[in-house]
């Protein structure tokens, strides 16, 4: 049955921006949201979605396809209560950034079904700022679109094949992998990041105050490494929680990188550091 209708919970800058996405990229089906009354007003208005509900058993009826596009706590809550009511033949996807716990979550609700009823999904895209107002057409054009299927799960049919299509259409490039691979990669390549970028502004801020033009003054270094520090704590609290091991072992082995440093200012064993650093892969030019 081909996707008439799309149902997104979850209408911020990722489900405000996949909306916008399809609806650019021709998607000529319906669109229905589920969020506050106030973000699914704005979700109207700049044209993401037909229809919106506040209620996810109502925004769900006659969809093929449901995107859950909330904190992953909440997309583990959802998949309890919405999953034993939706048609066999509607497909449930996800956003979350952590997969092993969405994964457990919904092998627990489908059972042996889960094969044909659960795909879970990770598009490595986003922005410090949250919410619809900042939602973008284009914000997955060439973004990695992480499926973490289950064991011998085919994405190649029926539903999971033109919703891989769509993911394809909008500009992002579908990377597969098992969710246990995915949660300790982006542990290091996400995860780390953001928590590194929250522990400099946040000594920063202890160090020289809340006012002090540091921004200006350190350059485009500094801007770049603080900017993801203006993200939401309720959407890095639950990655924290279901990614802890493999986010602890990421930060433990970085601390002890840079206690190696600062042990050696002033020794050859820094310049190694920087040589090792060198070797690091950057991408390609546009």
């Amino acid at each position: 049955m081909p996707i008439r209708q799309i149902t997104i919970i979850g209408t911020g800058l990722i489900g405000g921006s996949f909306a916008l996405a399809l609806r650019k990229h021709r998607f000529t089906g319906r669109i229905i949201g589920c969020d506050r009354e106030s973000a699914l007003e704005k979700a109207k208005m700049c044209g993401a979605i037909d229809k919106g509900f506040a209620e996810p058993g109502d925004a769900v009826r006659g969809s093929q396809l449901v995107v859950l596009a909330t904190p992953v706590l909440a997309i583990v809550d959802l998949i309890g209560r919405l999953g034993p009511s939706l048609p066999s033949t509607t497909l449930l996807t996800d956003v979350g950034s952590t997969k092993a716990a969405v994964l457990q979550q919904a092998v627990k609700v489908f059972g042996k079904d889960a094969r044909k009823r659960f795909l879970g999904g990770h598009p490595m895209a986003g922005k410090e700022l949250c919410g619809v107002d900042y939602a973008d057409a284009d914000l997955f054009q060439n973004a990695a679109w992480f499926l973490t299927p289950l064991p011998d799960q085919s994405v190649n049919h029926g539903v999971f094949a033109e919703f891989a299509g769509w993911i394809d259409q909008i500009g992002a490039r579908i990377a597969m992998l098992p969710p246990d691979d995915h949660d300790r990669l982006c542990a290091w390549i996400s995860h780390l990041p953001q928590m590194v970028s929250t522990a400099l502004a946040a000594a920063l801020v202890e160090e020289f105050g809340e006012d002090a033009p540091l921004l200006p003054a350190g350059g485009r270094a500094l801007r770049e490494m603080t900017r993801i520090s203006a993200s939401p704590y309720s959407m890095w609290r639950d990655i924290a929680i279901t990614n802890k091991k493999n986010l602890e072992d990421a930060l433990l082995r970085v601390e002890q990188r840079l206690a190696h440093i600062r042990e050696n200012l002033s020794s050859r064993a820094l310049a190694e550091e920087f040589e090792q650093a060198h070797a690091l892969k950057k991408a390609p030019k546009a």
